[in-house]
């Protein structure tokens, strides 16, 4: 992994899967070639925006709440919790059944995007890894975090 690896984290797991919905919410090309094509392997855009509050409760509190266990400081934490409540606003309106079009139509997408970019680069930045490889399937999300 590099200078920083993930695993250092205590709640690593949690960290995995919110970097890992981050990745998929800020990367235009994958949306187009694995949602929008109903790519097995990846969930949906519903799945992702779960993976991100799902373990860390952040429709409900911030991410400052998590410094030092899933984020590394308080400049992680406002990226991910901007990010965050951009993605849950335009679930609220579209619908978590809607399909991923009604997402990627929406007129706050690339705002939420943009939002979801910044902190998916900064906390893989921050892990010392690659923030512009491919997204992983969530197969090999599910094998890393079975790791120890």
């Amino acid at each position: 992994m590099g200078v920083m690896p993930l695993t250092d984290m205590p709640w690593w797991r949690w960290r995995t899967n919110v970097r890992s919905a981050l990745h998929m919410l800020s990367d235009p090309v994958f949306h187009h070639e694995c949602w929008l094509a109903g790519r097995e392997g990846y969930g949906d855009v519903t799945d992702a925006v779960y993976r991100l509050v799902e373990d860390t409760w952040l429709d409900n509190w911030s991410a400052e709440k998590y410094v030092g266990t899933i984020f590394r400081d308080s400049a992680e934490a406002a990226a991910v919790d901007t990010a965050a409540l951009r993605v849950l606003r335009i679930m609220h309106q579209v619908g978590a059944d809607a399909p991923v079009s009604a997402y990627l139509e929406h007129h706050g997408w690339p705002e939420a995007v943009r939002a979801a970019r910044e902190a998916h680069v900064m906390l893989a930045t921050n892990d010392a890894e690659d923030p512009d490889i491919p997204p992983r399937s969530l197969d090999v999300i599910r094998i890393m975090t079975r790791a120890a």
